[in-house]
């Protein structure tokens, strides 16, 4: 049965996917037979690196009218379709002077067309020398990832990684820090294309420690290739940190003041000579963050209702310390060696407050009231040691990789409970005041080994191959005491023990692409072996996995005339059940509502379609596409409620779901004052809790759209909008509410231009609240939950020897 439905879903989704691709491909063919190529690479004048996604545009040799142009590969190649004629080719990149290219004389005898390699000269060697004439958009979009530069969105200045990822379209962020992604919750989040510990033991949600201006971009990548790890069925989510590698020293430094109270400073410099570059990030914060939570609950109990009112109020006080420092050795322009370490420390203290008041068949019954409150402090280090070497060979396109990196994390958190009841006069009640302790220490250690080599054939071939190695070993010592009359502490029975978690992935993974006409593809193939064991050692419960699996993926592009191109994809996907997922130990600061993972949990299982279609124009891009996921033991946190009222919320696999969409997203710049980047995205998930309870279910219909646009005022001034609306959703337990955000953010050049002043407020109207109904056969809940209420930031950063890109200039100013 289940494969009738995976094969009657595909064929609902494949159908108009095809006689898309028939109709828009059948006239393309008509109208390119006069059109001849030109192509070439674009480089690094220091190191011969291809430089990805740089522009390349012709203009004609009379009139310096605008013909059209092309945006490199990811090893820097292009081409471009074009008429007969004289030309001259103007090609940018971030950070790199502009070259003009004049007679690209384009015949039928010497088509295609070879312009070479182009080599470009980075920019920034002094403040005086530097004159940039193009400036990257805050988002740039290709076939296979979106890439979005977090330095000119305004909003993020004083930000942490979660701000930047809650600004960013088709990425959704709860109240808890758990990432989503086009409405799927199954993200692999990298940093610098690895893994980091601040994901590991708390996932999303450790990207609060990292201060948002140490990022440079975030690329995401909605259906990956064999390349990339199968971890992630919603796809992959990229952070990648800054990292200069231009002559002499320069660097980047930021000052913030924000309110509610967010004091921080960072530094990123780098200085090279010769062969040696040295590149050191450091960043200093502190911030104290409120939040707040509200719940209603009725139990249906004896043919009696029983009603419970929950407000919680929170404030964590964190002080977060990151370094990292780095050295490249240049043993010549084919072959350089990185040496990298980073350490981070987090300590926190958190507080919270809870009442609970009880009520018998409706409001004006009181029954009971009860006071709880949390005092939590918690130290987290985190090390990171990795090396890396690359080698370029004689042959273009061919290169060889290979990395090391281990990770050495831990955490020790230590949270007292305080609880009193009172009657419904507000006196003290006959239930005796508790004090609770519990004390939780957790330990990581990662080693990961990779090795990646790429090899050119024929004139567009390229084949590549790679095997990966990981070792993980997590530990989680866990102890819940209760004070006794004489002072002593005793445990709490069932809520200590040690539970021990030990994953190896072991992958392999082949590639082959090639381009014939204007139709490109890539075939790919990725194997991988997975053993994970969980251990609670106190109960001697032991769950032992092991697996291998195939990961096929296939891109498959044809260009299309006048900067059109389209693109068919499919790849299989794994969300393995991670750390989190798998601890049966439960959250405690709320003795009414338990959170924990699922030790019996099992992975799901997705594949994936996608139909893209990328539109260049002078001032901008327009993408979008078709998707449609079918995935396999769908993990989802289902709550269940006693008959005395607690709750127990926990993941479980249900059967399938079917998800279907379309996105849109586009970045245009209507003048040179004014930019807009935006998106939409509409999507329908049918979910199916056969394997678990029938009753888990949902057929929902949503969307997302966000916008922001930019106003250049007065040459110095810059002035951002940001808008953001998530449409209610159904979910297999009752609903998600709909949530609408508005930030603000103004920025000014100062300090002769070395320097920018920013000033931000994100959610203006304190409207990120995340509201959400959840149903049972004998419960009915409402939630409300902030974790952080509105937020403004003053943020000063300052530029030694490096310039700020000027604006984008027009067509004619060339």
């Amino acid at each position: 049965m289940e494969s009738v439905l995976f094969h009657s879903g595909l064929k609902t989704c494949l159908v108009p996917t095809l006689l898309l691709f028939f109709f828009v491909i059948k006239p393309a063919f008509a109208q390119s037979v006069s059109k001849l190529s030109v192509i070439g690479k674009v480089a690094d004048n220091q190191n011969n690196n291809g430089l990805s996604y740089a522009s390349v545009r012709l203009f004609k040799t009379g009139d310096s009218t605008f013909v059209t142009g092309a945006i490199t590969s990811e090893a820097g190649d292009f081409r471009i379709e074009v008429n007969a004629g004289s030309y001259y080719a103007l090609t940018e990149f971030i950070g790199y002077n502009t070259r003009k290219t004049s007679g690209v004389n384009i015949t039928p005898q010497n088509a295609p067309l070879d312009m070479g390699i182009i080599k470009l000269i980075p920019s920034a060697k002094t403040l005086d020398e530097v004159v940039v004439q193009g400036e990257k958009s805050t988002m740039e979009l290709t076939l296979d990832k979106k890439i979005f530069n977090v330095g000119k969105d305004l909003a993020n200045a004083g930000g942490t990684g979660v701000d930047i990822l809650t600004n960013i379209p088709s990425v959704a962020v709860d109240v808890d820090g758990n990432v989503s992604l086009r409405g799927s919750n199954n993200v692999r989040i990298l940093i610098d294309g690895k893994p980091s510990g601040l994901v590991s033991l708390k996932g999303g949600s450790g990207l609060q420690q990292l201060q948002g201006s140490m990022i440079e971009r975030v690329e995401i990548i909605t259906n990956p290739s064999a390349r990339y790890e199968a971890e992630g069925m919603g796809g992959i989510i990229n952070i990648v940190l800054k990292k200069e590698r231009k002559e002499g020293f320069n660097g980047s430094f930021d000052i913030i003041t924000g309110n509610p109270t967010n004091f921080g400073a960072a530094a990123n410099v780098n200085y090279r000579k010769k062969n040696l570059n040295f590149f050191l990030n450091y960043t200093a914060s502190y911030r104290n963050t409120p939040g707040r939570n509200s719940q209603n609950q009725q139990l249906f109990r004896n043919d009696s209702t029983f009603i419970t009112l929950k407000d919680m109020e929170s404030h964590l006080k964190g002080q977060n310390n990151s370094a990292r420092a780095g050295i490249d050795y240049y043993f010549n322009d084919k072959n350089v060696l990185t040496g990298s370490y980073t350490y981070r420390l987090s300590k926190g203290k958190r507080f919270s407050e809870i009442n609970y008041r009880d009520y018998l068949s409706n409001l004006s019954n009181l029954t009971s009231s009860t006071y709880r409150t949390q005092d939590e402090t918690e130290t987290e280090p985190n090390s990171e040691y990795a090396v890396n070497y690359k080698k370029t060979f004689k042959k273009k396109g061919q290169e060889l990789t290979a990395d090391v990196r281990y990770l050495d994390n831990w955490e020790d958190s230590d949270q007292y409970y305080r609880e009193r009841s009172f009657k419904p006069d507000g006196s003290a009640s006959d239930v005796p005041p508790t004090l609770q302790r519990a004390v939780n220490y957790e330990t990581e250690k990662q080693l990961l080994f990779q090795l990646d080599y790429v090899h050119p054939f024929g004139k567009n071939g390229k084949l590549e191959a790679g095997a990966r190695s990981s070792s993980r070993d997590m530990t989680n010592d866990y102890t819940v005491t209760q004070q006794n009359n004489d002072g002593s502490f005793s445990p709490i029975p069932g809520l200590t023990n040690d539970f021990l978690y030990e994953e190896n992935i072991n992958a392999m993974y082949g590639i082959m692409g090639n381009k014939v006409n204007k139709f490109s593809y890539q075939l790919g193939l990725r194997a991988e072996w997975t053993g994970v064991t969980t251990t609670l050692k106190q109960t001697n419960e032991v769950n032992d996995r092991k697996y291998a699996n195939l990961f096929p993926s296939l891109h498959v592009t044809y260009d299309l005339p006048k900067q059109n191109a389209l693109q068919l994809s499919f790849s299989r996907r794994v969300r393995r059940p991670q750390y989190n997922d798998l601890s049966p130990f439960m959250t405690f600061s709320d003795n009414r509502n338990y959170f924990s993972g699922n030790p019996d949990l099992n992975p799901e299982f997705t594949n994936a379609f996608e139909v893209g279609h990328i539109k260049y124009v002078e001032k901008g891009s327009i993408s979008s596409s078709l998707y449609y996921r079918h995935t396999n033991g769908k993990i989802i946190s289902i709550r269940r409620v006693e008959e005395n009222g607690n709750s127990f919320t926990r993941p479980e696999n249900l059967g399938t779901e079917n998800s279907y969409g379309a996105e849109f997203t586009s970045s245009y710049a209507f003048y040179q004052w004014w930019k807009m980047d935006g998106s939409v995205n509409f999507f329908r998930a049918v979910t199916n809790g056969t394997g678990l309870d029938e009753t888990f279910q949902s057929d929902t219909y949503s969307w997302f759209v966000r916008a922001t646009s930019r106003f250049t005022l007065w040459k110095n001034t810059d002035l951002q909008f940001r808008g953001n609306y998530e449409a209610p959703q159904q979910t297999p337990q009752g609903k998600r509410k709909s949530l609408a955000t508005l930030d603000i953010a103004a920025s000014r050049d100062v300090l002769r231009n070395n320097g920018t002043l920013t000033l931000s407020i994100t959610d203006v109207f304190n409207s990120r609240r995340y509201r959400s109904i959840l149903e049972g056969s004998n419960f009915y809940t409402t939630t409300s939950s902030q974790g952080r209420l509105r937020q403004i930031n003053l943020t000063l950063n300052y530029r030694l020897h490096q310039a700020k890109k000027k604006k984008e200039l027009g067509e004619g100013e060339f």
